[in-house]
């Protein structure tokens, strides 16, 4: 531990896609164990985003930043557009010029369409329901890109994404479904190209969480979502967990998996407030195992 004490101390992260959701949430939850995180996404002002319903959705880079703050790290909100490159090189330029390093990447940011939940046949909702695999998958690749130039030479670091089961069953349609995918063969593909430089990848699945479009979706949804939601996470327990990952004696044996978040919690000793999740494996299905094959 460094610092104040907290095991973060001194720990510098960035989440991507936190002004509000899973992302704001894991940033909090890195926060309140003392990290300093950078924190970026599009909303600016209140008001920008809507819900599934049409509904303004709170939050902004520069509020979740503060909250960071109150809860004992320290926040640095950026705006930046993940479907734009040079926008995103600038982010890992200012973290480098401004901390010398970075421990944590999560890989969050997701272009949420507004039909997603919405019970019709991909070709019946808009095209642009397809943008998740841009702002979602590729920007992922993106951000790793960078971070991996960083945390390689200072021989350090964990590129977490956050993924969904989804990625095996059918989740919010092909599109949402595809982009989970992705993220773990990211991760599984990742682990072999950093193995012994000290940095590790993994992909993690969360389960359902309270967040403010999620209480929409029970709103519209009711008898979907009103057990789910009995049982959500809170977001916070997504950064813990990473964090303890990061920290695991069995590090590089994670590192390349895609770790059920309310099982690998379980196995570190992390709580959600307390409480243990439920996995859902049994309802939703399992992830597939490393396969230890390599073509070049």
């Amino acid at each position: 531990m460094m610092g104040d004490g907290k095991v973060g101390s001194g720990k510098v992260a960035l989440v991507t896609g936190a002004s509000r959701g899973a992302g704001a949430g894991i940033a909090r939850g890195l926060g309140e164990l003392g990290y300093t995180v950078y924190v970026t996404g599009r909303t600016v002002t209140p008001g920008d985003a809507k819900g599934w319903d049409g509904t303004v959705l709170p939050g902004t880079v520069s509020e979740t930043a503060a909250i960071i703050t109150e809860r004992g790290g320290k926040g640095i909100p950026v705006v930046c557009d993940h479907a734009d490159d040079a926008q995103v090189a600038r982010v890992f330029e200012q973290i480098k010029d401004e901390q010398g390093r970075l421990d944590v990447l999560v890989n969050n940011a997701a272009y949420m369409h507004h039909q997603l939940i919405e019970k019709k046949p991909f070709w019946e909702k808009e095209l642009d329901a397809m943008k998740i695999l841009d702002v979602g998958l590729r920007s992922a690749y993106v951000a790793s890109w960078h971070a991996a130039r960083i945390m390689v030479p200072q021989g350090s670091g964990i590129i977490a994404m956050g993924s969904s089961f989804g990625a095996t069953c059918y989740m919010h349609g092909p599109a949402y479904g595809a982009q989970k995918a992705g993220l773990d063969k990211l991760a599984h593909d990742m682990e072999h190209d950093l193995r012994g430089t000290g940095v590790i990848a993994v992909s993690i699945w969360l389960g359902p969480q309270v967040t403010e479009r999620a209480m929409i979706a029970k709103d519209v949804n009711p008898e979907q979502y009103e057990g789910f939601m009995a049982m959500a996470e809170n977001p916070e327990f997504t950064g813990h967990i990473i964090d303890a990952i990061d920290r695991a004696p069995n590090r590089d044996e994670l590192s390349g998996q895609t770790l059920i978040g309310a099982e690998i919690a379980r196995e570190l000793g992390i709580k959600d407030r307390g409480n243990d999740r439920p996995s859902h494996r049994e309802m939703l299905g399992s992830p597939h195992p490393k396969n230890p094959a390599a073509v070049y």
